[in-house]
């Protein structure tokens, strides 16, 4: 059996799957801030530093 499927076969016991969806979760919400600080890094840039509490807010 390979890696992949044994991490498949262990990840996919019931006892696990709140640790899958936590896994999920963390990824999702790491994307989604540094998403964020990739905006906020470009309106610095241009010298918009005032619109960066307005763009958090949209």
């Amino acid at each position: 059996m390979t890696a992949w499927g044994q991490f498949v076969e262990i990840i996919s016991k019931p006892d696990n799957m709140p640790v899958a969806g936590a896994l999920l979760l963390v990824a999702f919400f790491t994307w989604v801030g540094m998403r964020q600080a990739l905006r906020n890094d470009k309106l610095i840039r241009e010298g918009r530093e005032d619109e960066i509490l307005v763009e958090m807010q949209k």
